[in-house]
């Protein structure tokens, strides 16, 4: 479990009013303690790691009283469930379900961003025994891009857009990264044109990373090789507009002048 309760805990707080899996007094009519009580418990429970007992909770929240509003919290409870014992999909699913029913909820943007974390926490890692994360499969970290780029277009203003730039920004250059590993490996077979596809599709789909200058130059050197002197001139010049005032730019316009 990558992310522990621990980071939901204030999150937990905030959204339980404070009730138990047994119903109060036989006549008792204070469904909303009950509900809030039994939220409270889940909550506790989740915090402390007992993740069965905190879905009997929330489901009975949930089951119980589906016209109050703790039943929505529930929901979301749910969802956290299975985010924090690292079953994604499912996480997933609960997730974008609150986000459907419930548009206008004020943890909306928690869900959204939920699902985008929950791609996060899926991309491949460095972990020494393994592969590089550039050599792996990047279905997970383009989804997360994508999800990512929803949330910051959905939810400008939420609490989680800082965290969710800095990771958007993570996802494209992991992404930009394995474009170059790609490219590097057609370069050492000399196939240029396949070179200069990965690095124009590189470009453009990731730009603004640190990876610029050297896709840039690498792929001048792709069309130097194809034999096609306009695009490779054009390639120079995208050096000097994307990078301007920098050593790439004089070293560009150097090689334009030449």
């Amino acid at each position: 479990m990558r992310l522990t309760v621990t980071c939901l805990t204030t999150f937990l707080l905030l959204s339980t009013g404070c009730a138990s899996l047994s119903e109060r007094q036989a006549g008792d009519p204070d469904y909303a303690a009950q509900a809030d009580e039994n939220l409270r418990l889940g909550s506790e429970a989740l915090e402390g790691r007992d993740y069965f007992k905190a879905e009997k909770y929330f489901e009975f929240v949930k089951t119980k009283f589906p016209y109050l509003e703790a039943s929505k919290t529930a929901e979301l409870r749910l969802a956290d469930v299975d985010f924090v014992q690292d079953r994604f999909p499912e996480a997933r699913e609960k997730y974008n379900a609150f986000i459907k029913a419930y548009p206008t909820h004020p943890q909306v943007d928690y869900a959204a961003y939920q699902v985008a974390l929950s791609h996060v926490e899926d991309m491949p890692s460095d972990f020494f025994l393994l592969p590089p994360s550039e050599e792996k499969d990047q279905t997970e970290v383009q989804s997360a891009l994508r999800a990512l780029n929803d949330f910051l277009r959905q939810y400008p203003d939420s609490q989680y857009t800082p965290q969710a730039r800095v990771q958007a920004d993570d996802a494209k250059r992991r992404l930009a990264e394995h474009e170059l590993y790609v490219a590097a490996f057609y370069r050492k077979r000399e196939r240029w044109r396949a070179v200069a596809q990965r690095l124009e599709g590189m470009l453009s789909r990731y730009p603004g990373t640190k990876y610029e200058e050297s896709a840039l130059f690498s792929l001048h050197e792709a069309y130097v090789k194809l034999k096609e002197p306009t695009r490779a001139q054009e390639t120079l010049r995208q050096v000097i507009q994307r990078l301007p005032g920098t050593p790439a730019a004089e070293r560009a316009q150097r090689m334009l002048g030449s």
